[in-house]
């Protein structure tokens, strides 16, 4: 029998589109200059979290991840017998999107799928990073490849089932008088509450797809370990002006209410967050980590996807899908939950950007 080789056409390469970090103490502040610029962030603040950088040797983990999920990526499709070369780029350091999309066009890529680190919609998590696209292909005029997206993924099995392992051993860590009384506390990045309300317009608000995967992977937890356990999504990373509201509540508010109302042992499980970079390894094994020591609450964190090879995999399949509908086929979409499969395309005023009309790319708009 003749094995068809997976066919990724009309796509000729993978963007990899991701938030950068920094890798040394000497990037750190203009990394975070990047990040902030044109938002008026006083000096002071950016002293404060570059210290969160510096106490972790001044380097941000999310480069060195993405590295990592490149090279994963290439293992998967190699195993499947696709011809798909990855490329990636950042919005805030190097590689940066400008850059790699020069050398995409060099070297002769003509339309490209791009993978975005943020699983979710919301403005910051899609939309900011199709407007950097376009930002950065508008130089390159008629030579920039054509960019379509993947789907959101949060509810694609292979994102869900990584979690879910994550989280049994996670659980497994804990001794075992009282794993099976632990708190499952699913943690994602705030976002403000605006932001949140004009998110997802086919696939239900940031909030609402984040409470979707917190009960997708509760249940499967439940159905690998024979125990369920009491769970509630919460926030970190919460930034901006005071007065202005944001989604909560934070992690360490919830983790002093748990331990008030008598628990003893929770699990911080980062469904927000593809790989452990700095809001996972700075606000949740440091900050969230001390508060659950003040308190006398075991914890253990469970792992992000990362390179999780049922996640990579499902990645794989999820450029393969979009190949199908660029095609103009009509392939399996699946997606576990109540959502269903996210857009292909953006729609026009999807996650509108807070701040004013800007281009983007893979989208109607």
């Amino acid at each position: 029998m003749t094995c068809v080789p997976p066919d990724a056409s009309p796509y000729e390469a993978l963007l990899l589109v991701s938030f950068g970090g920094p890798e040394g103490p000497d990037d750190v502040l203009p990394f975070l200059e990047n990040v902030t610029r044109g938002r008026d962030v006083p000096r002071d603040r950016l002293l404060e979290v570059a210290e969160h950088y510096l106490a972790l040797g001044g380097a941000s983990p999310i480069n060195a991840q993405n590295r990592a999920l490149v090279a994963a990526l290439e293992s998967s499709f190699a195993r499947a017998g696709l011809e798909l070369p990855v490329y990636w780029g950042n919005r805030n350091w190097h590689p940066y999107l400008a850059d790699t999309l020069a050398r995409m066009a060099d070297d002769g890529v003509r339309r490209a799928v791009c993978l975005l680190t943020s699983a979710y919609s919301s403005y910051s998590g899609c939309r900011q990073y199709r407007e950097n696209l376009a930002a950065a292909a508008e130089p390159l005029g008629e030579r920039a490849p054509a960019l379509d997206r993947v789907r959101h993924y949060f509810n694609a099995p292979g994102f869900i089932e990584a979690m879910a392992r994550s989280t049994v051993v996670a659980l497994r860590e804990l001794p075992d008088d009282l794993r099976s009384a632990a708190h499952l506390v699913f943690v994602t990045h705030s976002i403000p509450t605006p932001m949140n309300e004009t998110s997802g317009p086919d696939g239900g608000s940031y909030e609402r797809q984040h409470r979707e995967v917190a009960d997708l992977v509760a249940a499967e937890v439940a159905a690998q370990t024979g125990a369920t356990h009491d769970r509630a999504l919460v926030y970190c990373s919460r930034s901006g002006p005071p007065g202005m509201p944001w989604l909560s509540p934070d992690v360490n508010d919830h983790l002093v209410s748990l331990a008030g109302a008598g628990a003893r042992a929770v699990v911080l499980v980062p469904i927000g967050f593809v790989s452990d970079h700095m809001e996972v390894r700075y606000d949740l094994d440091t900050e969230a980590g001390t508060t659950a020591d003040r308190l006398g609450l075991a914890w253990v964190r469970a792992a992000t996807v990362g390179t999780d090879g049922t996640f990579v995999d499902g990645v794989r399949d999820l450029v393969l899908e979009r190949a199908a509908v660029a095609r103009g086929e009509q392939p399996g979409r699946p997606a576990l939950g109540r959502l269903g499969p996210s857009h292909d395309v953006c729609p026009a005023g999807c996650c509108p950007n807070p701040h004013g009309y800007r281009p983007a790319l893979c989208g109607s708009d």
